[in-house]
């Protein structure tokens, strides 16, 4: 007998006692005003949100953005469009935008986060701009992420990609300072239509 006969031999023998597992009787999270909750959370996460109250994006993009000279986006309403994503064939050409504008599916309360399902061509130009805007409607704002995974969209196989995203790209790990933009956009604001 070698070894591992061994070892399985003296596994079965030693009869633990039978645990049976935890009731799953949690009580999820709740907040009186879910959209104020994300954008607090967002804001801790390093990016903000602001709500639209009417006003076209393009006032949004010179008010937040007025450097931004190179603005991509497929987004109708946006006419300071300077790159179509869908129109370029290298995804390295999204790399390095000022400024890219795309639509989120729904929000999450409990940690800032977005759910932004692949609508372009290239999803370099989430990780690659310098400054990430994402629009979601205003009342598409979900408590927690048990009911964010349990939406449709998050959970549809026709999609080509699909990511949360909960503020700016950070780390901590270089000589223990905090960096924003390491691997992703520096900035990221959502804005509640």
């Amino acid at each position: 007998m070698n070894s591992k006969e061994q070892i399985l031999r003296r596994i079965a023998a030693a009869h633990s006692p039978e645990i049976s597992y935890p009731a799953f009787d949690f009580t999820p999270q709740h907040f009186a005003d879910p959209a104020a909750t994300f954008a607090e959370r967002l804001e801790a996460a390093g990016g903000r949100a602001v709500w639209a109250d009417g006003q076209p994006l393009d006032e949004w993009i010179r008010r937040l953005y007025p450097e931004a000279r190179r603005i991509a986006s497929t987004l109708s309403e946006v006419t300071l469009t300077t790159i179509n994503p869908d129109e370029t064939e290298d995804p390295r050409t999204l790399c390095d935008v000022d400024l890219g504008i795309v639509r989120g599916s729904f929000a999450v309360a409990e940690n800032g986060a977005v759910w932004i399902p692949q609508t372009i061509r290239h999803k370099a130009l989430y990780f690659g701009a310098t400054a990430l805007m994402i629009v979601i409607p205003r009342d598409a704002v979900v408590d927690t992420m048990h009911e964010a995974m349990a939406r449709p969209e998050v959970c549809e196989d026709d999609f080509g990609y699909g990511c949360f995203m909960s503020g700016p790209s950070k780390t901590a790990d270089i000589e223990q300072a905090l960096v924003f933009g390491a691997h992703g956009p520096m900035s990221v604001t959502v804005v509640l239509q």
